[in-house]
């Protein structure tokens, strides 16, 4: 998976350009640390993380852009214990496109190419209290025709700090026939 994935309108008069959503290249790296840091939502991981993440799990993980500027992302990577699924490390999107549904049309655009390469399942963790990104990955579910299984992943005594539990969020089978359009 390489290069341009797809463009779309942006509907807000405000923030002219399209949306081009494509694979992240190493440049890419400060700006999806930015928008986490700036989300002051997300658990914000080093920049040299989100540096390898471009690098290592460009594959696994989209951009979009408008106007040249990333403005969201969606970061994964393939399960090493189970190369049919990819966990969603982290959605992001700038505060100057929430409430466009973007963090639903990365997810699909990104799960649009994996499933044409064996990609079955899209994992992720979520806090019980996110209700945001709950709603996404069952959006997301519904939107595949997909099952959607919730499970206890990580305790809070499994933490070494205070963070909350997490949920392992599954869903799949996914498959091209059920691709939204």
């Amino acid at each position: 998976m390489s290069g341009k994935h797809s463009e779309r309108a942006n509907g807000d008069n405000q923030s002219a350009g399209r949306i081009v959503i494509e694979t992240p290249t190493k440049q890419d790296g400060a700006a999806l640390w930015r928008i986490a840091r700036d989300s002051q939502k997300l658990d914000l991981n080093s920049s040299y993380a989100y540096l390898l993440w471009c690098v290592d799990f460009a594959d696994t993980s989209v951009v979009a852009r408008v106007d040249g500027e990333i403005v969201g992302f969606v970061i994964g990577y393939r399960r090493p214990t189970d190369p049919e699924s990819v966990l969603v490390w982290q959605v992001a999107v700038d505060s100057s496109q929430r409430g466009r549904g973007l963090a639903g049309t990365l997810l699909d655009d990104l799960f649009g190419k994996l499933v044409d390469s064996g990609v079955r399942y899209l994992d992720t963790t979520i806090t019980p209290d996110n209700e945001a990104s709950i709603r996404l990955f069952s959006s997301f579910a519904k939107r595949w025709n997909a099952t959607l299984e919730r499970s206890r992943l990580f305790d809070v005594d499994d933490f070494p700090d205070e963070h909350e539990p997490e949920d392992l969020f599954r869903v799949g089978p996914l498959s091209s026939a059920r691709r939204p359009q």
